[in-house]
């Protein structure tokens, strides 16, 4: 049945599965920078700035989370890097495995703040789990960025917001992938919004929503990788092979 409502080019589904895990950042990022000391687990940019403004006092900002938020998603990064190494581009077993890593270290984060684990109270804590949502962030954004879907990297917009104003028809005319781009725009805010919403309840809730979200991810990348491919019709048949023919063929 799951099969059956999938988008059924491959490329489409890869699509709408990274819109997912962008919108599953922002959660995340939230539940980060309210929870955990104004620190990032995903958006590195953020990181590196205000580890810059702190390392000059500003505002009593937070050194230490930042500098272990980017050494564990650096270490996330290598994690996929290393395991995806002799793998083609798009989806295989590795790249589901990968991703149920994530699922499963966010659950166990999850249910530990869920048990009454509190972050708050201990720094030592809060950079414990800053560390490995980090690292699970890193992993994940590596495995996208294997998956090479265009203009949808699941955990930062700015380049996408670049190129949605740069090509738009005010700008360079072109506005390749504006669907794509607003969309993911619209989801990392949303998760954003989401994630904020869980901190006012619990921590956890918001880990626990993005476990699941990564976890439906990797389900469902992987029923895709079994389905037939599509048959072509005459306007993809004659368009010109490769990754192009296929970008065109699944912007929303």
């Amino acid at each position: 049945m799951p099969a059956r409502i999938l988008p059924a080019h491959p490329a489409r589904l890869h699509l709408v599965l990274m819109l997912a895990l962008t919108f599953s950042t922002g959660v995340l990022d939230a539940v980060g920078y309210l929870g955990l000391d104004r620190v990032f687990t995903a958006n590195m940019t953020g990181n590196v700035v205000i580890l810059g403004m702190a390392l000059l006092g500003g505002d009593n900002l937070p050194i230490l989370g930042p500098i272990v938020a980017l050494a564990g998603f650096m270490t996330g990064a290598l994690i996929s890097g290393r395991t995806l190494r002799l793998s083609t581009s798009g989806w295989n077993r590795r790249t589901t495995g990968l991703l149920v890593g994530v699922s499963v270290v966010m659950a166990v984060v999850a249910t530990l703040l869920l048990s009454g684990l509190n972050p708050r109270t201990s720094e030592t804590l809060t950079v414990a789990i800053t560390g490995t949502l980090a690292v699970a962030m890193g992993v994940q954004a590596a495995t996208a960025r294997h998956l090479n879907v265009k203009d949808v990297p699941t955990v930062v917009v700015t380049s996408t917001i670049t190129g949605l104003a740069a090509d738009s028809r005010l700008g360079a005319g072109t506005h390749p992938f504006w669907g794509r781009r607003l969309a993911a725009v619209g989801l990392i805010m949303a998760g954003a919004a989401v994630g904020a919403g869980f901190v006012q309840l619990h921590l956890g809730f918001g880990v626990l929503l993005t476990s699941l979200l990564t976890l439906g991810v990797a389900l469902l990348g992987r029923i895709g990788m079994h389905r037939p491919e599509p048959m072509q019709t005459p306007a993809t048949a004659t368009a010109a092979p490769g990754a192009d023919a296929a970008v065109v063929s699944t912007e929303p």
